[in-house]
């Protein structure tokens, strides 16, 4: 843990440097493009250590969750025109695509594991350890296969990356739309913020209640997962008069649930104020207990990779405001922030978020 953790804040300096150096030279930064290669050079190192820093194969990796993600939640003509079914064209093309991701996912966490099994780890300590290091040791008391092993890797990259840097994107742009909500943060941040030191460490974040109570109305209402991963009813059962017959496939709508105006007050409007003290939703938390909030799901199949994303999440926010004051591209106003949502097995913004630093006197 304690070496996670450096490796965390030093991939945290490395962003913060790029921004300093934009910052020196007035330029505009691609704020959607960098946080979401900060979120990947933290998995990556975390899943498989060193192994993607060799070169080509980090894009590798990147194209193949982003082919995943269209693919695995784009829109299927079948299922809404039957008859198509009959001429099998459209499905043929769809396996043959399918068939060409799986392969290369294949090919990939094949030289990932290859490249670890080349390794001598006994001449290595107990601290360069990382996931794949982890499955391999439990390969033979739980009978792991390799294709056991490929299936939990791509897993863990798939849903690892691209859920952390999208949340981390659409509330920075909340927080750009309403210029009252960033200050108030930058008041919370750069007070319990260490003075003097380079980078605001987890230890600092414990006590930023409105860093953690704007993240959390950020999950509210752009959950990156849309669509829960899908239940199958184990009885038949009825829920508000309807009845669901056992081996119904349910799917939960955790983007409809975070804005029920039932659940809600001003549903639609971004409002952390909610989630501090004094407010309605205070207690309210995204560990599964409270079903009115699942941006991580609940019970036994919710996210096992929450405690890593909202580290991730809150550490590289709490530096970002605390580093630098942040300004609109020249001629864009604050209601030209664009908002729209691309929809995928994971949600993101349509459109990339630029922002100009100002590095904080």
């Amino acid at each position: 843990m304690a070496k996670k953790g450096i490796e965390d804040a030093r991939q945290v300096s490395m962003v913060m440097a790029k921004i300093n150096e934009a910052a020196g030279a007035g330029g505009t930064v691609d704020m959607s493009q960098l946080l979401n290669s900060f979120v990947h050079d933290i998995v990556v190192r975390i899943v498989s250590g060193k192994f993607f820093l060799k070169e080509g194969q980090s894009k590798i990796l990147g194209d193949l969750i982003n082919d995943s993600s269209r693919l695995l939640g784009g829109f299927n003509l079948e299922e809404y025109f039957p008859a198509l079914a009959r001429v099998k064209v459209l499905k043929k093309a769809v396996c043959a695509k399918a068939e060409g991701v799986r392969n290369r996912w294949a090919d990939l966490l094949d030289k990932v594991i290859d490249d670890r099994l080349a390794n001598d780890k006994s001449k290595l300590d107990h601290t360069d350890t990382d996931f794949v290091d982890i499955l391999l040791s439990l390969q033979l008391e739980y009978n792991l296969t390799r294709e056991n092993l490929k299936a939990l890797l791509m897993d863990v990259f798939f849903g690892a990356t691209s859920s952390s840097s999208n949340t981390l994107e659409f509330t920075l742009a909340e927080l750009m739309r309403r210029p009252h909500l960033l200050e108030k943060l930058q008041d919370e941040v750069r007070t319990i913020g260490p003075q003097g030191q380079e980078i605001v460490g987890e230890i600092d974040i414990n006590n930023m209640t409105y860093l953690r109570a704007t993240i959390k109305e950020s999950l509210r209402l752009h959950p990156v997962a849309p669509l829960l991963a899908p239940h199958l009813a184990m009885d038949d059962c009825y829920i508000d008069g309807y009845m669901v017959p056992a081996g119904t496939r349910v799917i939960v709508n955790a983007w409809a649930i975070g804005r029920d105006s039932t659940s809600w007050g001003d549903a639609e409007d971004f409002i952390p104020e909610r989630f501090v003290k004094g407010g309605n939703d205070v207690h309210v938390n995204f560990k599964g207990s409270d079903f009115q909030f699942l941006p991580f799901g609940a019970g036994r199949r919710m996210c096992p990779g929450i405690n890593l994303a909202t580290t991730n999440i809150e550490l590289m926010l709490a530096n970002l405001i605390y580093h630098f004051d942040w300004e609109l591209p020249p001629g864009v106003k604050r209601k030209d922030i664009d908002m729209t949502e691309v929809f995928g097995l994971t949600v993101r913004r349509k459109e990339k978020l630029l922002l100009v630093p100002k590095i904080r006197i």
